[in-house]
């Protein structure tokens, strides 16, 4: 590994950033007629005319352009268009009779769907609190500090410890079953996870900050697989694994077969949330000060099963799942989980060094600018075939928006140029 690579990618990934990424989203998303923002759009990059904005894809949206005029992109804009979001998400999705926010309106902000979902509520919190660090407004961390008391209050487990996921409007649990009133999940407590980071890293309380410990208690105690150190994907509430189901109000899975239930539905895990909680983990121990060391041996392992099992050496790039053992059970390639292994592999690098994990990257990257952008229109590609054929060719829906895209080019800029300051002190050493 040389800088000269390093800077390569950073320069790749800047481009790609820059004229691809941010244009297509700046010139298309915000719906200057019915505020927030327009996240429906095909393969061409036009819009579908869908009449849907789900609080999942505005909170997304809202927390892309939020983190990008952060790091210092779109000249202003990216700071404007957050703050358009933010005025749609208080003025048309807040509940101002019960708290919260609804799951889904229509375009105009007439609420469609009105229950009250954990996963979304994790990124309001995520988007708000990065809202108000990157323009110093504090109407976001107003509303965040809102819907993180609501979630103390409604959703909190005092019995078992984490979380409740699915609510009715009024706060009340949803039956069990396909309504989700009896499931926890890996996916909202990752998230949470790192709702909490970024909301403590804004207000600076002592009770976000222990909130935040608690939730990664559970993720380790409960939720990471015992002996493989991988993530686990539905429980019940006293925490027994149980089968993934499809939720009728689908917040989790793009692709589920006929009849709701899984192949494997008690035995698999995700690539690409393993090394995401990894990077994800990292960055909450940083914000609030706390050494990793104690947590070194896990994390190495949860990398090592990524890159044993999860990254296609043939193809390149990241499959989509597979067991706890190591048997691979989906090898398609899906947008996100390349997303977050990119970061994660580059945390791995700064970490541990680069011997294990800097081929994994440019296994990851090359696939990715070679095969998921879909460059003449500047969004990545939904979902690929193993060898990297197109099977999805919509650039944008409720599930598919730029919150792993955007992100991933930013988090990678900022770990390659700290990787290629390494490089440069240890060859000038």
């Amino acid at each position: 590994m040389k800088k000269k690579q390093i800077l390569a990618y950073k320069e790749e990934a800047e481009k790609h950033l820059k004229e691809e990424l941010l244009p297509f989203w700046l010139d298309r998303c915000k719906d200057d007629e019915n505020g927030g923002f327009i996240t429906h759009f095909d393969k061409d990059g036009n819009n579908t005319g869908e009449n849907e904005k789900s609080l999942i894809a505005q909170a997304r949206t809202l927390y892309s352009m939020a983190s990008a005029h952060r790091a210092g992109y779109g000249d202003g804009r990216c700071g404007e268009y957050a703050r358009h979001g933010v005025d749609f998400l208080i003025n048309k999705m807040w509940d101002n009779e019960h708290g919260g926010f609804f799951w889904t309106v229509d375009r105009n902000g007439n609420v469609a769907i009105d229950k009250k979902i954990l996963y979304g509520l994790s990124f309001a919190i995520y988007s708000l609190s990065e809202y108000t660090l990157a323009t110093s407004d504090p109407v976001g961390l107003e509303y965040a500090e809102k819907v993180f008391d609501l979630i103390q209050k409604y959703c909190a487990d005092t019995m078992y410890g984490g979380y409740f996921e699915m609510f009715e409007r009024n706060w009340d649990l949803c039956a069990p079953g396909s309504q989700g009133g009896d499931r926890k999940t890996l996916d909202v407590h990752m998230h949470l996870m790192e709702a909490f980071t970024t909301l403590y890293e804004c207000s600076g309380k002592s009770v976000h900050r222990r909130k935040l410990l608690e939730d990664i208690d559970i993720l380790f105690k409960r939720i990471i697989h015992p002996k493989y150190r991988t993530g686990i994907p539905q429980f019940t509430p006293d925490w027994k694994v149980a089968p993934q189901v499809k939720f009728d109000i689908v917040w989790g899975w793009d692709r589920f077969p006929e009849g709701g239930l899984k192949t494997h539905a008690e035995d698999n895990t995700s690539y690409g949330h393993n090394v995401e909680f990894f990077w994800l983990f990292l960055h909450a121990l940083d914000i609030i000060g706390s050494d990793h060391k104690a947590y070194k041996k896990d994390l190495k392992k949860i990398l090592k099963h990524a890159v044993k099992n999860g990254i296609d050496n043939k193809y390149g790039g990241v499959y989509v799942e597979g067991a706890h053992s190591g048997e691979v059970y989906d090898r398609e390639k899906e947008f996100w989980q390349q997303a977050e292994v990119m970061i994660g592999m580059l945390e791995a690098c700064l970490r541990y060094g680069p011997e294990k994990y800097w081929p994994v990257y440019e296994n990851v990257h090359r696939f990715v600018f070679d095969k998921m952008i879909h460059h003449e229109v500047g969004e990545w590609w939904p979902l690929l075939t193993r060898e990297g054929k197109p099977i999805w060719t919509h650039m944008s829906h409720s599930w598919k928006v730029n919150y792993h895209t955007v992100r991933a080019a930013v988090q990678c800029i900022k770990r390659l140029e700290k990787l290629s300051e390494v490089v440069k002190y240890t060859q000038r050493v």
